[in-house]
This record gives structure tokens, sequence and C-alpha cells, in this order.
């Protein structure tokens, strides 16, 4: 996994280059500290799917170029099998598979994403970013934490928010949960 994560970050920093956009203006354009930014770029640290979406629409390229180096190809549709999504496990707590990458001027970013349990007590992590989230549980039981709200969602429950503000999820009952997560 480390060397993926090198790759991407390798893969943000040249498109960052080209871009001509400067460390400081990328750090700024997604509020985050210079070195926090620069961890990231250096392979240093696992960005967050989120951020990398806001990287992606800052360099006005697809997100799946960024996690594969690949400019996707696919106009009036595309199809990704059962379980065979592109790895995008971009945040420790979460492990997404993208199953949108090869097509090309998305909208929106779709996920199928896994939660697994924490032990009780462990807090949830965190994040926010620019847009909106659709999330369909398909497998589970899932809380959703977002502005001081706790929303417990089963099997075939969905929530949509403005993505805008900090939220979290975990999985409930001792089992992973799994949900589609849209973010527009």
């Amino acid at each position: 996994m480390q060397e993926k994560i090198k790759e991407i970050a390798a893969r943000v920093k040249e498109l960052r280059d080209i871009s001509d956009i400067s460390v400081k203006e990328m750090a700024e354009k997604l509020t985050l500290p210079v070195d926090t930014y620069t961890r990231y770029e250096n392979g240093e640290e696992d960005m967050p799917a989120s951020i990398l979406l806001e990287i992606a629409q800052n360099l006005n390229v697809d997100m799946s170029v960024l996690l594969t180096g690949e400019v996707p190809r696919m106009h009036v549709f595309s199809v990704t099998r059962k379980d065979k999504g592109i790895s995008a496990e971009r945040r420790k707590d979460y492990k997404y598979q993208n199953i949108a990458a090869n097509f090309a001027h998305k909208k929106a970013e779709p996920f199928v994403v896994r939660v697994d349990p924490k032990p009780e007590g462990t807090p949830v992590s965190m994040n926010s970013h620019p847009g909106q989230e659709f999330d369909y549980v398909l497998e589970g039981t899932l809380k959703v934490t977002i502005h001081n709200n706790e929303i417990v969602l089963e099997e075939g429950d969905s929530i949509f928010f403005d993505s805008n503000y900090a939220h979290g999820m975990q999985a409930m009952g001792g089992k992973p949960a799994k949900f589609l997560a849209v973010i527009l």
C-alpha cells in the first residue's frame, strides 16, 4: 500500500507543477496547513478520498487519473463488476472501491465503502469536503455522525447531506458495514 500512496502522491505533485500551482496555493485551496499538504504530496501520509477529490477538481482532472495514472475513456457507459472497482483505500478507517473510474467527465464520484467495526468507545474519525454526499447502506448497520447528530442506518436506509459539515461513519453491532457513497 505504501508504494501506491507514493505513486498517487507523485502524480499529484506532477500535475500540480504542470498546472503552475504552488504548494502553498494548493494547501490554501484545500484549507489545509502547508505541512499537512506537503506530507500528502511527499507520500509520507495517506490522502483521504475527500482531499483527492478536491485536488482532482482543482487540477481539472478526473480523480481516477490521480488513482491510476490513466485517463478515463468511456463516454456512453462504464460497467464495474462486483468487487472489481479500483481500490482507493484513502482513509485507514474505510476501504473504498471507485466503481466508475473508467467513465470520463463524471459529475459525481461513486464508491462502495466498507467500514470495519471498532471497539466500543472508539471515537468516530471525522472529515469534510466540498459538495454533497449520498450514502445508501448495502450491508450491516452504520452510525453516521454529522453536525452534532448521530443517525443509525440499517440495510436499505440512505442519507443525503451537505458534506461541508464534518461527518464520519461507524459500523455497529460488531459487524462490518458496506455502503454506496456518491460524492457530488
